[in-house]
């Protein structure tokens, strides 16, 4: 049976295959979305490692806050049911809710459809030592706006541009970029759809659009390919997470971020009071007491 060291080499060695290189295609039709590590065969195996990973998450996250030097901006894509709700539930579970906002981007409301696309995201972003998570995000103007023909094809394809920059911006001030499109066959989005139907306390999540947007499943997948091709740079890298299986997909998840974080050189500060003067009153009072 495999050691975690080899769990965790393995799933390591994994999600390397998942980034997309800068001026390369994501291929989705070639990526399988119920891939899984070498070394993780079933979900039953990987309970230690996913332990180790939140213990990873919650230490980098304490450093993170304590050193205020960086922030770390999460984003996370996908079609209906590929487990945006439940991977920000099982990832992010060990981090402390003073350091983690999550936004979720639906339909604009007036007063944001009244400013430019980037206006209510930007002012979401996290501010250093902070991690901010987005369930769904700015990318829902080059995907359902393209896809639903909201804007015309000369506005929807300038905004690339602008997402370019505005994520530069954002790494240029310290902020960490990791974009996530969690990758779900349509078979597997069916059986997610079926389960809500039969099971009471999920019906609330079923949506007329869930059937609505499944006949334009190709033309996402379209979307999500150019999107991700034109946008994934050093700075701000996609991953194409196979989300079939939800535990490879919080696994994966929590890895990339775990890794990312360590490669940051987060400290804590040193003491900004002189602590031999708080020895000596902390020493006074204990006399007096």
């Amino acid at each position: 049976m495999p050691t975690v060291d080899d769990q965790q080499q393995s799933l390591r060695a994994f999600v390397r295959t998942l980034k997309v290189m800068p001026e390369t295609e994501p291929a989705l039709a070639t990526r399988d979305p119920a891939a899984r590590p070498d070394a993780i065969g079933k979900k039953s195996a990987a309970r230690q490692i996913r332990d180790a990973i939140k213990e990873d998450l919650n230490r980098l996250q304490y450093l993170l806050f304590a050193d205020q030097r960086a922030a770390l901006l999460i984003i996370l894509q996908g079609p209906d049911a590929s487990g945006k709700d439940g991977t920000i539930r099982k990832v992010f579970t060990g981090m402390d809710p003073q350091g983690v906002q999550v936004s979720a981007f639906k339909q604009p409301t007036a007063e944001e459809a009244a400013h430019d696309f980037l206006w209510r995201v930007h002012k979401l972003a996290p501010a250093k030592g902070q991690v901010a998570i987005f369930n769904r995000s700015h990318y829902e103007d080059v995907l359902i706006a393209r896809v639903r023909h909201l804007v015309p094809e000369n506005i929807w394809r300038q905004r690339y541009q602008r997402i370019n920059e505005f994520e530069a911006l954002l790494a240029e001030n310290g902020t960490v970029i990791l974009k996530f499109f969690l990758h779900l066959s349509p078979q597997e989005q069916l059986a997610r759809f079926r389960k809500r139907l039969e099971d009471p306390a999920r019906q609330w999540k079923i949506s007329e659009s869930d059937y609505t947007e499944r006949k334009l499943w190709d033309a996402y997948q379209a979307a999500y390919e150019e999107a991700i091709a034109t946008t994934s740079h050093a700075h701000a890298p996609w991953y194409i997470i196979p989300a079939d299986r939800k535990w490879v997909r919080n696994l994966s998840v929590g890895q990339i971020i775990a890794d990312r974080l360590a490669r940051m050189d987060l400290k804590t500060p040193a003491a900004r009071v002189d602590l031999d003067d708080i020895r000596r009153r902390f020493h006074e009072a204990a006399q007096k007491i």
